[in-house]
């Protein structure tokens, strides 16, 4: 503005008369002027640009900045978590998250049993689930991940008792110092901030990790049925009453599990069938073989179980302690490093995703999430696990999403009201699984019939299957057009664009199922990692309209927020980002503040037309000072 001042002076000696006149000048017009707060805004704020950028540019997170952020988002809400318990959707909740959880953990811990020289047993898996529930259900940042022993995991111990056998290594020894290993490597990437990447997982994996667990139970369901006929030898018609048993069970669960979506009775009565299916079903057909008459001619094979709170093996562990460490010698030590490497791939993306199933924005969820505390925590729990001789547990998928599900409030026509948040239901579960190891309820579970585990692993994945996404693409891709809704985003997608999806779906389906029945089964993860890494190649394949469509975010920027690059090199950010439930209810008021944008426009313009009159009368006013004060100089 005042640099014709500087323009229009020639003579260089007499600068201090000129800065003293100019300096009374800009005093005078700055009296004049100060009504025209544009200007005044408008170079404020560009003054505060540059600060602004500077602090964007830093692209490298403090260490551990990500788990602060995660404690001081959660920690204000720790006391209402238990609050909120108090609701009735935490009692079904708790029952159908207990046997979700309790029996496919006794099935993989048979598993194990035969496949590592009755190293693991019943009760080492339920200690396991029940550590990881009571630490999780109180201490973490989301109560809401159910964490128990895994098929993975399964895989991935007696894979490793197999491979180190030749050794003749104590396998507990080893075991500790894979735990070890993978701990230190979980504080690593927590404190580092590595979670962050978590931001790129979208639906592609998770859908695939889904739809591979779900035909894992029904595989398991089937192959706790085969072995019904090599227990009893000649005893085929145990084998097919096993078989029938386990068909019955898993028609009555599916039946009363889906009941919810029938018309019949009232809303509640619906309600209430569909919460308590899963533990109904349990209870009775386990109850069925003791009904007397012809029943009591077959044999049905039961559950297996061990002494009370007593570790299984006797024969690589001292019996009268939990401590299972062993000493190994060094060059074991470090052979046990790449194992810990792929337990922590594999932990860093089965128990993330499962949080992140578990945090869908169809849920509405309102409180914060946490991924690199959580990843933190479930470091020591690893690390414990290799003291204490147990499976380390991680997050489980179905039963993580599954919980969450469980503690939503519907509406007649099944639309999310809001979900029950809180930290009884985890807890519970995790010391209803402690209490299981005692005398009375290892009785009781002794009297379960292996068949009716079938029926709840084809119950649970059948279930599964329903909801997931692939497989009913698959029936969108083989449906008839005039059948099709057509308010479905489907139809926006290509015949082509579909295809080629389904098919890397497919494929990466087939990669996950295919390894783990090989002797390669160590490198799962390897392949979780690269269906992740497919990813990347679908904007080269696959137009970006589509794209958002078939691989769409897993949760909104409430959930992921910490884990935003931006965010966590800007504590300090104040970029706000509103739950899942207000974020529905702004694009639902987008309408409205569009129609009452158009209505002020009239009005806008109007003024703006006044103020420009008064900003030319400003300026004229401006010129004329500026002319007398070239006239003085």
């Amino acid at each position: 503005m005042f640099s014709i001042f500087k323009s229009k002076s020639t003579n260089k000696n007499s600068d201090n008369n000129n800065n003293i006149d100019e300096r009374s000048i800009r005093e005078t017009i700055d009296e004049n002027t100060s009504t025209i707060t544009p200007d005044q805004t408008s170079i404020t704020t560009t003054s505060e640009e540059p600060k602004m950028s500077n602090r964007k540019f830093r692209r490298i997170p403090k260490p551990g900045i990500g788990i602060w952020l995660d404690l001081k988002d959660r920690l204000p809400f720790y006391i209402q978590d238990w609050k909120d318990s108090v609701d009735y959707r935490v009692i079904p909740a708790v029952l159908e998250t207990y046997f979700n959880n309790v029996l496919p953990a006794i099935a993989f811990a048979q598993d194990m049993f035969d496949r590592t020289d009755n190293s693991y047993g019943v009760n080492e898996v339920l200690l396991s689930s029940a550590m990881a529930g009571i630490v999780f259900g109180v201490l973490s940042g989301q109560p809401l991940c159910i964490v128990g022993v895994t098929g993975p995991i399964s895989i991935f111990n007696y894979t490793v008792y197999e491979i180190i056998k030749p050794l003749n290594t104590n396998y507990f020894g080893f075991m500790f110092w894979i735990c070890i290993w993978s701990m230190i490597f979980h504080f690593i990437l927590a404190i580092g901030n590595a979670v962050c990447l978590l931001q790129y997982v979208t639906t592609f994996p998770c859908d695939i990790f889904g739809l591979f667990i779900n035909i894992v139970y029904l595989q398991k369901g089937v192959q706790i049925l085969v072995k019904q006929f090599n227990i009893h030898g000649e005893d085929v018609a145990s084998g097919f009453a096993s078989i029938v048993l386990a068909i019955t069970m898993t028609v009555c669960g599916l039946t009363f599990k889906q009941f919810i979506r029938t018309p019949f009775f009232n809303h509640t009565i619906r309600v209430i069938i569909s919460d308590y299916a899963t533990a109904l079903s349990v209870l009775f057909w386990s109850a069925f073989p003791h009904f007397g008459g012809y029943l009591d001619n077959v044999n049905f094979e039961k559950l297996p179980i061990t002494k009370s709170y007593f570790p299984t093996s006797d024969r690589f562990r001292d019996r009268s302690t939990w401590l299972a460490y062993a000493k190994i010698s060094t060059k074991d030590i470090f052979i046990a490093l790449p194992f810990g490497i792929i337990m922590t791939i594999l932990f860093y993306f089965d128990h993330n995703v499962s949080s992140l199933m578990a945090q869908k924005y169809q849920y509405k969820l309102k409180k914060p999430s946490s991924f690199h505390y959580d990843f933190f925590l479930l470091g020591i729990t690893t690390g414990v696990s290799g003291v204490l001789g147990i499976p380390a547990p991680n997050g489980l998928i179905p039963q993580a999403p599954l919980h969450t599900e469980s503690l939503l409030v519907l509406d007649e026509n099944q639309n999310v009201v809001r979900c029950v948040d809180q930290r009884f239901t985890n807890t519970v579960q995790g010391l209803m699984m402690l209490g299981t190891m005692t005398r009375p309820f290892l009785v009781c579970l002794g009297q379960i019939p292996q068949a009716v585990l079938s029926g709840l692993f084809w119950t649970m994945g059948i279930n599964g299957l329903i909801d997931n996404v692939i497989i009913y693409r698959i029936i969108w891709l083989f449906t008839d057009k005039k059948k099709k809704d057509l308010t479905n985003p489907l139809n926006k997608v290509s015949r082509k664009s579909l295809i080629i999806f389904l098919i890397f779906s497919l494929c990466g389906f087939v990669a996950e199922f295919s390894i783990t029945n090989t002797v390669a089964a160590i490198g799962f993860p390897l392949v979780l990692l690269l269906s992740v890494l497919v990813c990347f190649l679908f904007p080269k394949l696959i137009p970006k309209d589509e794209l958002d469509i078939l691989d769409e975010s897993v949760a909104k920027e409430f959930t992921i927020k910490n884990l935003l690059l931006d965010n966590i090199c800007d504590p300090e950010y104040t970029g706000a980002f509103h739950s899942d439930d207000e974020i529905d209810d702004e694009e639902k008021l987008n309408s409205t503040a569009s129609i009452n944008n158009t209505e002020s426009a009239f009005v806008d313009e109007e003024e703006e037309g006044e103020n420009n009159i008064s900003n030319s009368d400003a300026i004229n006013h401006r010129e004329i000072i500026n002319a007398e004060g070239v006239s003085s100089t």
